[in-house]
């Protein structure tokens, strides 16, 4: 007669669901990566643009990544995943990806930075673009982070 065993008990962990999720880690950065990127892209909404295209693209991945970021969150919080494998997968892609996407973006506003420190125009806006490469590279950080720690969990 055949034996009936019991169903072998996974081994990875489940995805959490709820406010647990601002507990766990990598996915309590979900919201400092929310916060630090909306302070991006108010920043630089709130200086005069004096490179369209530098700080049109860390507008756009600020932005588009704040946005997503936010889906994905609204997503954990509601258990959407159903506990799916493929979730952390699209989780550390999806991390990974923004986190050199955000890397060039934080570049290209260090840069703008830069040359605003040279115009004459005013102290405030230097100072808003200060802030602004300020949160792009924390920003940034904590999307590796991030992306990482999903990777060798």
């Amino acid at each position: 007669m055949a034996s009936v065993s019991a169903p072998a008990a996974s081994t990875q962990p489940a995805l959490p669901s709820g406010p647990i999720i601002f507990k766990t880690i990598p996915y309590a950065f979900i919201l400092p990566e929310i916060l630090c990127g909306t302070w991006v892209w108010i920043l630089v909404a709130a200086t005069s643009v004096t490179f369209p295209l530098l700080q049109g693209w860390v507008m756009y991945v600020s932005l588009t990544s704040c946005l997503i970021s936010l889906l994905l969150l609204i997503s954990y919080l509601f258990s959407f995943h159903k506990n799916s494998e493929n979730w952390k997968v699209l989780d550390s892609l999806y991390h990974g990806a923004t986190a050199i996407l955000y890397m060039s973006a934080a570049v290209l506003q260090a840069n703008a930075t830069i040359h605003s420190e040279f115009d004459s125009n005013s102290l405030l806006y230097y100072q808003l673009n200060c802030a602004a490469s300020f949160f792009a590279f924390i920003t940034t950080f904590l999307y590796i982070l991030h992306a990482f720690s999903i990777y060798y969990k």
